[in-house]
């Protein structure tokens, strides 16, 4: 009598290379018993003791020592059929007729083609191993039928009972196959779907580096207008000049305000936590979110305080709520309210560390989300927007975002009544604006020190010689990194002030090379918000002057970066 694990053995015949120690690696994964056979009469003798399945190559079946096989699946017991998994080589379109022939004696095959995955082997033995259990129930029955019932009604019940067993076979066979046809339509609708996201993303990126690109030609206009501005405060007499010139400056001021806001997209530096008064930060973006929502949405802003201070990084905290906001107004296409607030309230329930924590929230009256979706709106790539319309990235970021300030993000939505979505990050303490160490507030220039400036842009550059100059410093300049390098040479500068984005060398290239001449040159590096990420940069003996900058900003900068140690 054999015992039920014996009777459901898997029997492999895989003689050349490593096939059969493959095989049975695979199945072990799912707690099979696995016999190698070397040869057909092993496999006879395995198949005379008892056995579920039997996985055989194509291959080691052709000589004609495997036709005793053949005869024992052709004189097996009425309720047996032993199932058996060929694997195909490629030859299967050259079989012989003698192969094709011992294929018909072994039955119920199921052929395999190779090279096949792991998951498809997995589920044929599976498979089969149901069909071998239910060939034993009929066997069970058969034989309990045999002690009851006379040799010709034994026969006939034994018959139906096989019947039906290989009748649930096969629907068992058509489910399983319409099953599998099922799985193969949703994972090709789940592929569709990931490659429309990720061409939206790719679209995404290319914008981001085009936005990049054109904002730093901005950043440098603005920079020219700017300081000639403040040039016209400083140097004109007349009352009428200073305040055309000042609403210049104040204008460009709120130009290189938005273009350093719409630059976080092409961003993608690490988060820089540090400390934040979301108060001033919702207040310095009205401009950007009216302009992102348009006329038709009625928009507005409230703080309960005028200090609420968090740790967070302001770049990627400004577009969180630029994405909230984005969303709220796509949520809105016939026009509505939105109001961003801020307030101060203690931790909610347990899913955040007690404590005090600061809440901004972002509420629309817009179409809201239905309620079997909610639970899913920060998850990555999940959107309810058409495709083409978004990437799904959008919320799951404001969730990140909120995360990594040791917060929490949380939405609440009703259809036909609107989304609010909020972003609780821990209450943090004031803190006074970093102070530049080295830095006093006689802004004059430092008796005949001479400055070397390297800019691709001319007016930049133009603007940066007279402004220098005016601050009576000495100054030279190049166009590109290779004159300069020539003119650090010749003019031996105490400074030397280099843009970054320039065409053939940039900046750091620029003093790397300058290093090897003048190892210990102070220098300053000018460079746009999105030009470089400097937290990447591990030799940082330069200082950064962020374009565009006003002249307080440059005379402080060149005045600290010739003051400070080398």
């Amino acid at each position: 009598m054999l015992t039920k694990a014996e009777e459901f053995r898997v029997l492999i015949m895989a003689p050349f290379g490593r096939d059969a120690d493959v095989i049975a690696d695979v199945l072990v994964t799912d707690k099979r018993s696995c016999v190698a056979c070397p040869d057909s009469g092993c496999l006879l003798e395995e198949l005379k003791r008892g056995a579920a399945v039997a996985i055989i190559t194509e291959e080691s079946v052709r000589n004609d020592s495997a036709r005793a096989l053949g005869d024992w699946f052709e004189h097996q017991a009425a309720w047996s059929d032993f199932p058996v998994i060929l694997l195909s080589g490629r030859t299967a379109e050259r079989r012989s007729a003698a192969s094709v022939d011992m294929l018909e004696r072994l039955g119920n095959v199921l052929v395999l083609e190779r090279p096949l995955n792991s998951e498809t082997l997995r589920r044929a033995v599976t498979s089969s191993l149901r069909a071998r259990a239910r060939q034993y129930e009929s066997r069970s029955h058969l034989a309990e039928s045999q002690q009851h019932l006379i040799e010709r009604v034994k026969a006939q019940e034994a018959l139906e009972q096989l019947n039906e067993s290989l009748e649930s076979r096969i629907s068992e066979r058509t489910r399983e196959l319409a099953t599998a046809n099922d799985r193969l339509m949703k994972e090709i609708h789940e592929r569709a779907k990931v490659q429309a996201v990720l061409v939206q993303s790719q679209k995404m990126e290319a914008l981001g580096q085009l936005t990049g690109g054109i904002a730093h030609d901005f950043n440098n206009l603005l920079n020219v207008i700017m300081a000639n501005a403040e040039l016209l405060v400083r140097l004109s007499d007349d009352e009428r000049v200073r305040k055309m010139a000042a609403t210049i400056k104040r204008a460009t001021e709120r130009g290189g305000k938005l273009t350093a806001q719409l630059l976080t997209f092409s961003r993608t530096s690490n988060l820089d936590l540090k400390a934040v008064n979301v108060a001033s930060l919702l207040q310095g973006m009205r401009d950007i979110i009216s302009i992102s929502l348009g006329s038709a949405i009625a928009f507005s802003t409230h703080t309960d305080s005028e200090d609420l201070w968090t740790r967070a990084d302001a770049n990627q905290l400004e577009l969180a709520v630029l994405n909230l906001a984005i969303n709220a107004r796509d949520a809105m296409p016939d026009g509505g309210r939105l109001s961003i607030r801020a307030d101060e309230r203690p931790a909610p329930d347990e899913t955040l560390a007690t404590g005090r924590y600061v809440v901004v929230s972002v509420s629309d009256s817009g179409t809201g989300i239905e309620p079997g979706v909610l639970s899913r709106v920060f998850d990555p790539f999940f959107t309810t927007k058409p495709v083409g319309k978004g990437t799904g990235l959008g919320l799951s970021q404001v969730y990140g975002i909120a995360r990594q300030a040791g917060g929490i993000a949380r939405v609440e939505s009703e259809p036909g009544k609107g989304t609010t979505v909020e972003m609780w990050l821990p209450l943090a303490a004031k803190e006074a604006p970093d102070a530049v160490a080295g830095l006093v507030s006689d802004n004059s220039a430092l008796e005949a020190r001479r400055v070397l400036v390297i800019e691709d842009d001319e007016d930049v550059r133009r603007m940066l010689v007279e402004c220098l100059q005016a601050f009576g410093y000495e100054v030279t300049d190049a166009r590109d990194g290779p004159s300069g390098l020539e003119r650090l040479r010749v003019d031996h500068p105490d400074l030397l002030m280099v843009d970054y984005a320039m065409p053939g060398m940039n900046g750091l290239q620029v003093i790397e090379k300058a290093r090897e001449l003048r190892e210990n040159l102070p220098v300053v590096l000018a460079t746009g918000y999105a030009d470089v990420d400097l937290s990447t940069i591990t030799d940082k003996r330069f200082t950064v002057l962020r374009k565009p900058f006003q002249l307080d900003e440059l005379t402080r900068v060149v005045r600290s970066a010739l003051t400070s140690p080398a």
